[in-house]
């Protein structure tokens, strides 16, 4: 089986500019558990997820340094302090959502696009053709898959 014959094609979906608050009741309205971000064209830019949304709760992780003289060492990176404070008092998706996301093609296999989601520890991935969402496939899908081919 391919991709575009397990995954749901009627996405619901939200813009970078959406508002979190909105992000939420579509989850909840619609019992799921996260959803694409795209662009007017309909391009993948990022997901949002459950997860994304409850790191609001997250302990701050201050970066760890050393003091010397007048200067400061770091031995974290400094920027994920900024990524952190971002994503835990953001207002709009484009602040919260996951922007590194995986994507599969609409013509993977369903063993492709479970090993896909397997390796990268995700629950739902965008199907995508050409470049352009086209669907998407959660876990339960592939679990369904599984019952249609036997």
């Amino acid at each position: 089986m391919k991709a575009y014959e397990i995954m749901t094609s009627n996405v619901i979906t939200a813009s970078p500019s959406d508002r979190i608050e909105d992000v939420i009741k579509l989850l909840m309205e619609h019992n799921i558990s996260g959803l694409p971000v795209i662009d007017e064209d309909r391009k993948v830019l990022g997901i949002i997820t459950e997860g994304d949304i409850i790191y609001r709760s997250h302990e701050l992780k201050l970066p760890r340094y050393l003091a010397i003289f007048d200067s400061y060492i770091f031995f974290d990176n400094p920027e994920n302090l900024e990524t952190q404070l971002k994503k835990m008092t953001g207002y709009l998706v484009a602040d919260v959502m996951t922007s590194k996301v995986i994507t599969v093609n609409h013509d993977h296999t369903v063993e492709q696009v479970a090993n896909i989601m397997t390796k990268h520890k995700i629950n739902r991935v965008p199907v995508v053709e050409n470049g352009i969402l086209a669907g998407i496939i959660s876990r339960r899908d592939i679990i369904r898959s599984y019952s249609l081919s036997k």
